[in-house]
């Protein structure tokens, strides 16, 4: 049984407030159509005392995107967008605990496009530091959406509908995470993160093309392979090809890297020496331990 966090503060209508005030209006487009688009940004204590948020800007520049697709107007600047963050994590951080925060833009007045208002609100929890356990790994009977129908390419909830239904389905099997297929039978992405896999000691993804969201997180992994003079190729996956993989793996904001132990109820070998090295080399990047120049950290100072 999953155990929701209740923060003391979240960010909402330009300020911090307390928890239980941050509320949404029963009419407003954000609830009875779930139109919203959000960033998750994550953020790790570095060796020197500050908290760094890996890659806000590249998170910001997202949320801008999927904002536009959406036809959802939002005009904070990127400063702007970083302090409402600082000030909500500031106010929230612990010795020694991650923490994981979500920036969201609901849509809180209009109609079917019509006189749409939108407002920021950022939540954030706390996260031990501690890598993530290998997980089993399964294939949906749920689809992803066509770019024509509801694109990937979107960062928004009701994108999450179809993850959710998976998830279901995979908690039945044992599995902790499931794999979504697109419109021509191949891999799209898992639920709320991008899929890696080893062949031959190289390590394949699918493409934004293939219906997998474009990641941040996977732009890292892809930088950390190429330093590691390890061969990283984006192109279509077919389903069998998961179950002939050397290692497998999901990366993501929030997923990190996260193994995969099995897949579809089939073993997978437990060195994983390609994607554990890079899990490691992740882990000393964002952490500040071995920073590497693509991941970029916006600071908070020491004492905050």
């Amino acid at each position: 049984m999953i155990q929701l966090q209740k923060p003391k503060f979240v960010y909402m209508g330009g300020k911090l407030r307390p928890w239980d005030e941050a509320m949404l209006h029963i009419g407003c487009e954000a609830v009875t159509r779930g139109l919203n688009v959000f960033e998750g940004v994550k953020g790790y204590w570095q060796p020197d005392g500050r908290f760094g948020i890996v890659r806000l800007h590249q998170h910001y520049e997202r949320l801008c995107r999927s904002a536009r697709l959406l036809h959802i107007p939002f005009d904070r600047t990127y400063d702007e967008y970083m302090r409402a963050i600082f000030d909500l994590i500031g106010t929230l951080l612990e010795p020694e605990r991650d923490m994981w925060a979500r920036t969201t833009l609901f849509v809180t007045e209009g109609y079917w496009g019509e006189n749409t208002v939108a407002d920021l609100v950022v939540t954030a929890y706390h996260q031990n530091k501690q890598i993530p356990q290998p997980i089993n790994l399964g294939v949906s009977t749920w689809q992803r959406s066509a770019d024509v129908s509801l694109p990937a390419r979107i960062k928004t909830s009701t994108n999450y509908q179809v993850g959710r239904l998976a998830r279901i389905e995979g908690r039945v099997q044992g599995c902790q995470d499931m794999v979504l297929l697109n419109q021509w039978g191949s891999v799209a992405e898992a639920t709320g993160s991008c899929v890696l896999i080893v062949r031959e000691g190289v390590v394949y993804t699918p493409s934004a093309t293939e219906g997998a969201l474009e990641s941040i997180t996977l732009d890292i992994v892809e930088a950390l392979a190429h330093s590691m003079e390890i061969k990283f190729v984006r192109r279509p996956i077919d389903r069998t090809e998961l179950l002939v993989a050397d290692e497998i793996a999901i990366c993501g904001t929030l997923a990190e890297i996260t193994l995969v132990k099995s897949i579809e109820g089939l073993s997978l070998a437990k060195e994983a020496p390609i994607l554990r090295a890079l899990q490691d080399r992740y882990f000393q990047a964002v952490r500040g331990i071995h920073p590497h120049p693509f991941v970029e950290l916006e600071c908070l100072g020491k004492g905050v």
